[in-house]
């Protein structure tokens, strides 16, 4: 649990002794390690790497899969769709369990069914004599289950383990993690997938959410946060979602997030562009998806020392342009080495996007409604990015894969100029560098 200390005449005397020592080591130099010297930040990290390297590859390799069966992109659409569903549906009720039953145990569960998916996939890929596409979506959509209970408690449970005063810090490790592993489950596993096929990669993803599993079951189990009163199970749920809309940065970052990468993401028709288009092969299919990664990867390393939410919407903002720009080279590059340098970029700003956009979740939500918050934000993640690429591949398969991915990019930056002009809390939001507590100081017009 972590709170703001708020100084005022009527604490008692070991309050106001905490606080003076919370607001001297806010004045203390920063190592960049600090999150790193406890125990359980380490092994929470360590399940989010395991974690990560197996749910990028799943991704690779049942794209992979799919396409080579069908040779359809709007087959790769339907992939999207069928997780989005379970994730979308659950996902409101995933952050009410979250905020009532221990979340690390959420986590054990959701993990071992992960595993479970994996394995069924396996063998299903093993059996080449039989029609095996409905099977790969029914794993697909238990995944989707399993997600929808998952991310919020994770990001619950991310907030028990780390300190609050070590957010920023922490979120770049976490966050560097994520990406390193990010890059490299992918590049690995088209290599993998070309020497032992379907089953032999999807035995290796199983080994990743094993290991994840281990490291979440290590970490130290934390007691719930009290809640103040008991509501209905509905009421508790619009709560959560009541709070989002009040706070206009929060709503506004969010919505940005979700038509920006439903529009202007690319990921999904990877599978064309590796196969039709650059001539790449799995092996440049899984390079083509770590290049964003390592891009991302880069820029949460140097956040460890800089971060970017000392004026968080200005930076939000130019970050998504960014992104979008990034989109529109790669829409027409026919390069290999250019359509890898642009989505490099594209991972550059979604990198500086996503360390400002967690940061704001966690320092603006109270902690007796992160889970509900938290499920929220991850109803609008999972609806830009799988609902996105059910849109990618059906426009894909109307207009062509080239117009879809540019038309994508063109609207990001429509949307980027639409934001800045009508939510001006969101363009000046600012925190203090040192107590992460939000600025309220007027300031200048957009763009300064």
């Amino acid at each position: 649990m972590f709170y703001i200390a708020h100084y005022c005449l009527t604490v008692h005397q070991e309050s106001i002794i905490n606080i003076l020592l919370m607001n001297n080591q806010y004045n203390k130099p920063h190592d960049f390690r600090d999150a790193l010297k406890i125990a359980d930040i380490r092994l929470f990290i360590g399940s989010v790497g395991f974690f990560t390297l197996a749910s990028r590859a799943l991704a690779v390799v049942i794209g992979f899969q799919i396409y080579n069966i069908t040779h359809n992109p709007l087959c790769l659409g339907w992939l999207g769709l069928v997780e989005a569903i379970p994730a979308i549906s659950i996902a409101p009720f995933g952050g009410y369990v979250a905020d009532h039953i221990n979340r690390r145990t959420i986590i054990l569960i959701t993990r071992a069914a992960s595993c479970l998916c994996t394995i069924i996939l396996a063998i299903i890929s093993w059996q080449t004599h039989i029609n095996s596409l409905l099977g790969l979506y029914a794993m697909i959509f238990i995944a989707g289950v399993a997600r929808g209970f998952a991310d919020p408690a994770n990001t619950a449970f991310e907030a028990q383990v780390v300190p609050k005063h070590l957010t920023v810090n922490a979120s770049s490790w976490i966050g560097s993690t994520w990406i390193s592993c990010s890059v490299l489950g992918p590049a690995a596993i088209g290599f993998i997938f070309e020497a032992w096929g379907a089953p032999g990669a999807y035995l290796m993803i199983t080994g990743g959410f094993i290991l994840s599993w281990i490291f979440t079951l290590t970490i130290a189990s934390k007691s719930l946060p009290q809640t103040r009163k008991k509501d209905s199970l509905l009421k508790s749920i619009g709560a959560g979602w009541s709070f989002v809309f009040k706070t206009q940065p929060l709503w506004a970052a969010m919505t940005l997030d979700l038509f920006s990468v439903f529009f202007g993401g690319a990921i999904i028709l990877l599978p064309i562009y590796a196969n039709d288009i650059l001539h790449a092969g799995a092996k440049g299919l899984g390079l083509l998806n770590a290049a964003p990664s390592l891009g991302a990867l880069i820029i949460t390393l140097i956040a460890t020392r800089h971060p970017p939410i000392e004026r968080a919407g200005r930076n939000l903002l130019l970050a998504i342009a960014g992104f979008g720009m990034s989109i529109i080279i790669f829409a027409f590059s026919k390069n290999f080495l250019l359509s890898i340098s642009a989505l490099f970029f594209s991972g550059v700003f979604d990198g500086i996007s996503m360390i400002i956009r967690r940061s704001m979740v966690r320092l603006l939500s109270p902690d007796e409604l992160r889970g509900r918050i938290a499920s929220a934000n991850w109803i609008f993640v999972c609806a830009s990015n799988e609902l996105g690429a059910f849109e990618s591949g059906m426009l894909a398969a109307l207009i062509g894969t080239i117009p879809c991915v540019a038309v994508g990019g063109f609207i990001t930056l429509g949307i980027v100029a639409l934001t800045a002009g009508v939510a001006k809390q969101l363009r000046n939001l600012h925190f203090d560098i040192h107590t992460l507590e939000q600025k309220k100081s007027p300031s200048p017009p957009f763009p300064y």
